[in-house]
């Protein structure tokens, strides 16, 4: 039993003991029945997709195609760091916009930060780029966060309903962050470089076919509503195509186990909350309207609670405020997807970027992380709420 416990992570132990918690609200009728069909009916296709575009973006990898558009951006920079600089923050963007905010902070991140010292550069400027990129540019389409995909529905049947309220804030989180950063490290961003030398994938069928997978799936998680559907099909072209040229590749860790379990048992304990009078308890202490002092203060309080508890239950927890309002559910998650950039447990994504960089050789002290993630998440979620009051009016 001893040896058991040594094997498993205190974060598996936690895992587990939420997921039993949450078990027993369902089996024990704390949630009721119908509610808890109900969670199953909205979540199941959420983590779903979860699931698979895990496994596209982490065998996507495995072919090296992350590596080798790394490279590419290092030839395209022509040496010139602020070229680089404009490249980086496209590919992190894009990687958040179309494969989520987890994918860019846990594959991206030592794709850039190897890169960076493999021009003698500080690596820092990209580190932080990816994880506040990976953050704030998570607000453009629904697949581009699971607060995202959980919102969807209630703004409209197409994806373009969520687009035409999100583009304005989401424009705002990619620009004020990239800004900032730009002028806190201009010294080095105003600098050259040397080009490191090009290498090519170690098996140019996995690449070229994980490649033509993602060049298939990334229009169509911009226009379908149904994302899993297509990135369940690019999971298992995927697989078909590893089980035929490199089989010991398809391991149980492509599947996120820890954050499913996390995922669905806070999905049913905060319904659980709201339940036995959560919902009442927040109407009391928010208030209504798409003004833009209404929206200011949901796109705070979102981003208060996301730095407190995380942005997943933030999300779930304050959701009830905006009683199925488009307009003031997207202030939320601007507070939600923009705001988690101060505390290190404010998105799994920031710990998942934390454990890289520091198995990389890079030192961010939390304390300084801190101070620059406030800085820059003031004026994003500000001016993003005020964007969103001048597209929607």
């Amino acid at each position: 039993m001893n040896g058991i416990r040594d094997r498993v992570r205190p974060s598996t132990w936690v895992v587990l003991a939420m997921v039993v918690l949450a078990a027993a609200c369902v089996l024990s009728g704390l949630l009721p029945a119908p509610d808890a069909r109900a969670v199953a009916e909205r979540t199941v296709p959420v983590l779903g997709f979860v699931v698979a575009i895990t496994i596209v973006a982490e065998l996507a990898r495995d072919a090296s195609v992350f590596e080798v558009l790394a490279q590419l951006l290092g030839r395209w920079g022509r040496r010139r760091m602020i070229v680089l600089w404009v490249w980086v923050v496209l590919l992190a963007v894009v990687s958040t916009v179309f494969l989520s905010l987890d994918t860019t902070a846990v594959i991206l991140t030592p794709l850039v930060v190897l890169l960076a010292q493999s021009i003698r550069v500080p690596p820092l400027p990209f580190a932080l780029a990816t994880i506040w990129l990976a953050n704030t540019a998570s607000l453009l389409l629904p697949v581009s966060n699971l607060t995202n995909l959980l919102a969807a529905p209630a703004m409209g049947d197409h994806p373009s309903a969520f687009l035409a309220l999100s583009w304005a804030p989401a424009v705002v989180g990619v620009v004020v962050p990239v800004a900032i950063l730009t002028v806190r490290y201009r010294r080095v961003l105003f600098s050259t470089y040397e080009v490191p030398p090009q290498r090519v994938p170690a098996d140019p069928v996995l690449f070229w076919g994980a490649g033509l997978v993602l060049l298939v799936l990334l229009p169509l998680l911009a226009l379908t509503p149904h994302v899993w559907i297509p990135a369940t099909a690019a999971a298992v072209v995927l697989t078909a195509l590893f089980l035929a040229r490199r089989r010991e590749a398809l391991r149980p860790a492509l599947v996120p186990w820890q954050a499913l379990g996390i995922a669905g048992s806070l999905f049913v304990l905060v319904e659980t909350a709201h339940a036995h009078g959560l919902t009442s308890l927040l109407g009391a202490v928010t208030g209504s309207g798409q003004g833009a002092g209404e929206l200011l203060r949901v796109a705070g309080l979102g981003a208060l609670t996301a730095n407190g508890i995380n942005n997943l239950p933030a999300y779930l927890v304050l959701e009830p405020i905006a009683a199925g309002d488009p307009v003031v559910l997207m202030a939320l998650l601007i507070g939600v997807n923009l705001g988690p950039l101060v505390t290190p447990w404010a998105s799994l994504a920031t710990l998942l970027w934390h454990q890289r960089v520091v198995a990389l050789g890079v030192d961010v002290p939390w304390g300084r992380f801190a101070a620059w993630g406030l800085v820059a998440a003031v004026p994003t979620v500000g001016l993003a709420a005020l964007a969103l009051a001048v597209v929607s009016g």
